[in-house]
């Protein structure tokens, strides 16, 4: 019924939810790879990542599109488990795993000039 602030777990807020059935929070439109350290940051564990054209636009079709996010995804929970910082190392996380992952290494050149071009809605 009530949940408690908790930055720990991303943008959160006391909220008096009065028995309302419980809502996730999604992440859609225009996402890709770049964003996954943001999102996480933003969102926590307990979200909905939809990727439509950042899995179905990558050059070499949609399953690499798909491996691509979801090693983009891991290599960017598991830097923030061992301490890191998105915000300020989230760049480098995404392409130390583009080393090894071939697929994400091809959706970052396609969406390198790609921004999330949120500051003024920051300021949590």
């Amino acid at each position: 019924n009530y949940v408690e602030q908790d930055k720990s777990r991303g943008i959160y807020f006391t909220q008096d939810w009065a028995s309302m059935p419980g809502v996730m929070a999604v992440a859609s439109g225009g996402i890709h790879v770049w964003h996954m350290p943001a999102l996480v940051e933003i969102f926590g564990d307990d979200s909905v990542l939809q990727f439509g054209g950042g899995t179905l636009g990558h050059p070499w079709g949609n399953a690499p599109g798909a491996t691509a996010n979801r090693v983009a995804l891991e290599a960017c929970v598991q830097a923030r488990n061992e301490g890191r910082s998105m915000a300020r190392e989230g760049g480098d996380i995404i392409r130390e795993a583009a080393r090894w992952s071939p697929e994400l290494a091809a959706a970052c050149e396609l969406w390198k000039e790609i921004k999330f071009e949120f500051e003024a809605m920051d300021t949590v």
